[in-house]
């Protein structure tokens, strides 16, 4: 099978787009659609201070790699990643030893921090004792962490690995909850409010096996772990019925993410959705007490 936009051989098939490519022309397209991303959700003006949340993971790793690229020799912009260690013992320290890998080599600063220095507790010991799914506690702590980090480094925007999939889901599942407040707070963010360091998503249009792809082609150092806990999340059951529709219809991933950015800005304002702070700890939040701390208090850890 022949590339289409050469002779050469292809190594992948595009079917949302009808193409087959060649390494060269893969690596091209992906690399543009990701300077395009960039360019839609950053406006450098002065000195900027990137943070990348780095798992070690494909998808993190070639953020990293990306916004390395991109922005890497720019004087006025400073890039750090930010690793959260939550406490997984089979699946973690793997992926911490890629991340360090990855940062040797881009000649990057590398922070690691740990949710048992905050919290107290692992998500290890939580699977044991908490009330809901290991999930539910671990994207909470590791969100408000990683914002907190982005604060005490001074960082200006977050960037994560998100890809096309992870926001198809994600939207989805908002919709299906009828959680307005979550959808309108969703990433990229192109606003600065106190105490949230903004986030980039800079792979929100590719797909995961693209994203994998690219990663090998580049030789890009990750981890293939997964987390123990991936098993029992939800969002396997959205991610199995957004593989099903694609399969049957390709490009319904890019559908549901273009719906959604056109219906973003109908969304309430973010004046309408009142966000104050944590009467305990002070972070941004909808509520008087924020999910943080509400889990720290049920399990047993905040003091």
């Amino acid at each position: 099978m022949e590339c289409s936009l050469c002779k050469s051989d292809a190594i992948v098939n595009l079917r949302y787009n009808g193409t087959h490519l060649c390494e060269k022309h893969f690596i091209k397209f992906f690399q543009k659609r990701v300077n395009l991303e960039f360019r839609r959700e950053l406006k450098i003006r002065g000195p900027t201070k990137l943070g990348v949340a780095l798992s070690g993971g494909k998808d993190s790793s070639v953020a990293l790699f990306e916004t390395h690229r991109i922005f890497g020799k720019r004087k006025d912009v400073q890039i750090i990643a930010i690793t959260v260690d939550e406490g997984i013992e089979s699946y973690r320290p793997q992926t911490i030893t890629a991340a360090e890998s990855l940062t040797r080599s881009l000649g990057i600063e590398h922070r690691i921090l740990k949710i048992r220095d905050k919290y107290g507790t692992t998500m290890d010991e939580i699977s044991s004792g908490g009330k809901l799914a290991p999930c539910s506690y671990c994207g909470v702590f590791r969100r408000k962490l990683m914002n907190s980090g982005g604060l005490d480094e001074g960082v200006d925007y977050m960037i994560t690995g998100l890809n096309l999939d992870d926001t198809a889901q994600s939207i989805m599942m908002n919709l299906v909850r009828g959680d307005v407040g979550r959808l309108k707070r969703m990433g990229p963010h192109d606003t600065v409010k106190d105490g949230l360091v903004p986030r980039l998503q800079p792979l929100r249009r590719i797909p995961e096996k693209e994203v994998l792809l690219y990663a090998i082609l580049k030789g890009i150092s990750f981890s293939h772990v997964t987390c123990p806990y991936a098993d029992r999340a939800i969002r396997n059951e959205f991610r199995d019925s957004i593989d099903k529709w694609e399969e049957r219809t390709p490009g319904t991933k890019y559908s549901i993410v273009n719906s959604f950015d056109r219906i973003k800005s109908l969304l309430p304002p973010d004046n309408d959705i009142q966000i104050g702070r944590c009467k305990i700890c002070g972070s941004p939040t909808p509520g008087e007490i924020c999910q943080s701390c509400a889990f720290e208090m049920e399990l047993g850890t905040w003091t």
